[in-house]
Order: C-alpha cells, then structure tokens, then sequence
C-alpha cells in the first residue's frame, strides 16, 4: 500500500499533465497552471530542503570517519552557512531590505556581490581547467585506430584550421567547408541523437506511469 499510493499519484498526474497539452478546455488550463505554478514551487521547496539534508549528512558523515579529502568537507560546510547567512539575512542585491549590515568596509553584504566576486570568478577559473582535460581527451579521442577514429580526426582538424586564418590563407574555400560540417553532417548528427534521447525520454516516462520502473521509489516491489 505504500507504494500503491504514489505509484497512482505518479500515474494520475502523469496522464493529467500529458492531457493538458492538447486538449484546451479553460478548466484543464487552470489546473495545469495551478500545477505548474503553486504545486511545483512547493515540490520544490521540499526538495531544496531535502537536499540542503542531505549535502550536510553526507559531509559530516565523511568528516567523522576521516575520510579521504575531508577538510573540504568544513570549507563547503561553512560556504553553505555563510552563504545562507548572507541570503537570508543580508538580502540579494543592494536595493533590498537587509537585517544586516549591508556593507563590511568596501564589501558590500549580500549574493549578488558573493556571486559577481567569488561565483564567477571560481566558475571561470573551473572552465579554464577544462582547456587542459579537453587537450587530454582530445589526444587519446584523436587516434585514428578505426575509421571511426579516423573520420573524427579528419574533421577536428578540418574545423581547428577552417577557424584560424592560416587555413584561410593555405586553402581559401577551408573556412566555407569547416562551416558546412558543422550545419549539415553536423546538424544531423545532432537530431539524430536528440530524437534518440527523445525516445528515451518518453520510454521511461511511460514506464514510470505504469509502475514498471521503480527506483524512485526506493526499489522493486508490490
């Protein structure tokens, strides 16, 4: 029985919000709106709340055992309270009401001065890391072992020259050929895997609806 019950709720409101899409009663309408807007907000605060739980078991669970790389585990622990702190308390921007202070000499107390001076900054330090793990993929990616290997080796360096000025001036038409693999086989290789993922999407969603796949709900079982 506690596994029935949601299983009909997943059932019923999977069926209603599939439903809404094509019939265009004002009823329907409105109660696809109330969903969409009150139910899923609340959804969503159980769920950041459920999460916010889990993040700070799982790192006190690790700094208790010693875990490997544990000490991180007090830098985002004290992130997550500061930054909860500052939210809640300091406000999101300089034209809100804050309870406190909003400046602490020349730096102003509240998340949108986190996110411009710590946020981005440590996104695009996280991004330009990347250039040195793609230069590594691309290495071991790039090794024409089959013709598959060979094919994509040939085109990255077809678009990797199209896109300096050196392929312009060796082979004039080089930037005009890079151009058409990225709109044409590149496009549709592109659709091909989205109607793929497209499928997917919809052969779980049904059974998900029909109860045949349960591991969201903890495991198999009747």
């Amino acid at each position: 029985m506690k596994k029935r019950i949601p299983l009909l709720i997943v059932l019923v409101l999977g069926i209603f919000g599939a439903t809404a899409f094509v019939v265009p009663h004002p009823v329907v309408r409105n109660v696809d709106e109330v969903m969409r807007n009150d139910i899923i907000r609340i959804i969503t605060a159980f769920s950041i709340v459920l999460g916010i739980g889990s993040i700070i078991r799982h790192h006190v669970i690790k700094i208790q055992r010693k875990a490997e790389h544990w000490p991180f585990s007090w830098v985002t622990l004290i992130s997550l309270a500061v930054s909860a702190i500052i939210g809640l308390f300091g406000g999101l921007d300089p034209g809100t009401r804050a309870w406190l202070p909003t400046s602490i000499g020349g730096f102003s107390f509240h998340m949108q001065s986190i996110y411009v001076n710590m946020i981005i900054p440590l996104g695009a330090t996280m991004f330009s890391l990347l250039a040195f793990f793609m230069a590594s993929a691309a290495y071991r990616a790039f090794r024409a072992r089959n013709l598959e290997a060979t094919l994509l080796l040939l085109a990255a360096f077809v678009m990797m020259l199209g896109a300096v000025p050196l392929g312009r001036m060796l082979i004039p038409r080089l930037p005009d050929f890079a151009e058409w693999i990225l709109t044409v086989p590149n496009t549709a290789a592109k659709r091909g895997i989205t109607f793929g993922v497209g499928l997917g999407m919809f052969a779980t969603s049904l059974k998900i609806l029909l109860g045949i796949e349960r591991g969201w709900l903890g495991g198999g079982g009747s």
